[in-house]
């Protein structure tokens, strides 16, 4: 699983491009007596190490004393992060900024307070340019340090300006921490309960959504409290399944991006996850031709350098491309075909492994899960919720959820009515701990437990029942979430017609596809 326990320090070295181990060698070179031998021949050493081990290490080494390697693993750590942080200063601004501001305060120190004072206006000027307000906090504390320790007559009235200056910019900090933590704090609640299940959770929320902040003019907003105001609107309205809020926010998200397009490149991380929630949104709705253009433009930003060069943008992009194309198969209704896309996704998962969260690899197994079902091999589909059922973590309890009630259903597709006594006690004890199981799992339950001890030929009529009760269900919004995750409605009409599952979600495609179309 992702998140193995492994040296920091191995992990860094074999996390640098080509490029960066290039110049590492040459930093040290120039900046170290004799190049620094060990530290290089640690470097070295753990380069060619697939696996970190101390033991091996010592022996292939004999020059490494053990009481050693603690401090020399320190000193080669920091060598590192120093070469890596001159190669890449010129990419990324926060490193432009901090340079800059290290020179202000070399200039200060050295009693060159009008040359410091010079410095510190073309770094809050970048600043501004760059919405990076906190730099312009650090930039504003150090003028006041020079201006009332000195007289620099550098400006009239320069006190008032710097004070009214000061003022602005600590109540825009303040706005950016508090929407920030609102737009956390409903991500983390989504994280860890899933969508709202009741009145009681559109409650919890409430206590984050109700915030006045979030609902004043956004007109008067800059670029981060517009950002994160926009991110609490779009957890809220998918935590609650309101999928037009959802859908307009997404678009809010992205827009607001693509007005300042410099900001990709500064906040790329919060692009790619508003351009994954633009296309969850087009998802939930069923726009397919938008959901395909999204899919395309997500493609082409993947191509930028800045997104290239860059290991944690790499991997959020596989996570929601690969994201995408397995929903496009479900829109399609082409699970047969998705299943070409496991051995590419299952090697990146193997590659990235030390990268990504459990979250988003719980959420793989249950996609690959679902798509194995809809293809028709639900022994397959239960090898992958097993990973989920098996895996101990306190995440995504609704994703548990369902992953329980597919097993039930791959199961009873195996007939394997015996372990289905076994499985549904265990799957209503788990349930049961989430508290207020909803109408539509009550439901599903009620049918299984009914269908087991059924006749063949009487089964039919539950079918159907169980389909109209469902379809009815379908249209409240706190029962819709049961049908995010688990068409049973597809499902229990492919039982009726005594057709395969994926034919009847293909044909539904087909015919709303047809629809747009002729409209």
């Amino acid at each position: 699983m992702p998140n193995r326990n492994t040296d920091p320090l191995h992990q860094l070295i074999h996390s640098l491009e080509r490029a960066e181990k290039r110049n590492f060698k040459l930093y040290i070179t120039r900046n170290s007596a004799s190049g620094n031998l060990k530290v290089v021949q640690l470097f070295d050493a753990l380069d060619k190490m697939s696996q970190y081990d101390e033991a091996q290490l010592l022996k292939k080494n004999p020059g490494f004393q053990k009481q050693q390697l603690s401090n020399l693993k320190a000193h080669l750590y920091q060598e590192i992060l120093a070469s890596v942080r001159l190669l890449q200063q010129n990419e990324n601004i926060d490193l432009q900024l901090n340079e800059q501001l290290d020179f202000a305060r070399i200039l200060y120190n050295k009693g060159l307070n009008i040359q410091s004072l010079k410095v510190l206006d073309k770094v809050k000027e970048l600043a501004k340019a760059n919405n990076q307000v906190t730099y312009i906090q650090q930039v504003l504390f150090l003028e006041k340090k020079i201006e009332s320790l000195y007289i620099t007559r550098s400006m009239q009235d320069r006190a008032a300006k710097l004070c009214k200056e000061s003022d602005e910019t600590n109540l825009r900090l303040s706005n950016i921490s508090t929407l920030s933590n609102l737009s956390l704090m409903l991500y983390e609640w989504y994280i860890r309960h899933g969508h709202a299940r009741n009145e009681s959770d559109k409650k919890a929320l409430a206590v984050y959504f109700n915030h006045p902040l979030l609902h004043e003019n956004e007109q008067e907003k800059g670029f981060y409290e517009k950002l994160y105001a926009y991110q609490c609107y779009c957890w809220y309205a998918f935590i609650t399944q309101d999928f037009l809020m959802y859908y307009r926010y997404c678009i809010k998200w992205t827009e607001l991006f693509k007005a300042e397009p410099k900001m990709m490149e500064i906040e790329t991380a919060h692009y790619i996850k508003g351009m994954h929630n633009l296309l969850g949104a087009h998802f939930d709705l069923r726009n397919y031709r938008k959901f395909n253009e999204a899919v395309k433009e997500l493609e082409a930003f993947m191509e930028m350098p800045f997104v290239q060069n860059n290991i944690n943008h790499t991997v959020q992009c596989f996570t929601y491309l690969y994201t995408a194309k397995l929903n496009k198969h479900f829109m399609e209704g082409s699970f047969t075909r998705g299943l070409q896309l496991i051995p590419e996704i299952e090697a990146k998962l193997e590659a990235y492994e030390d990268y990504l969260d459990r979250h988003r690899t719980l959420v793989f197994y249950y996609k690959i899960a679902s798509l194995y079902f809809g293809s028709g091999d639900p022994a397959k589909c239960i090898d992958y919720l097993n990973k989920i059922i098996h895996l101990k973590v306190d995440l995504r309890i609704d994703l548990q959820c369902y992953a329980r009630l597919l097993h039930l259903i791959a199961h009873y597709e195996l007939g394997n009515n015996d372990y289905l006594k076994y499985l549904l006690k265990s799957v209503y004890r788990f349930m049961g701990k989430m508290q207020h199981l909803s109408a539509a799992e009550e439901a599903i339950f009620k049918f299984l437990k009914q269908s087991f001890h059924s006749l063949p030929n009487q089964t039919k009529p539950l079918f159907e029942k169980l389909l109209e009760t469902l379809k009815n269900m379908a249209e409240d919004k706190m029962e819709t979430r049961a049908f995010m995750y688990l068409d049973v409605i597809s499902w229990l009409e492919s039982k009726i017609q005594r057709k395969p599952v994926q034919s009847i979600i293909r044909q539904k495609f087909l015919s709303a596809k047809k629809r747009l179309s002729d409209a």
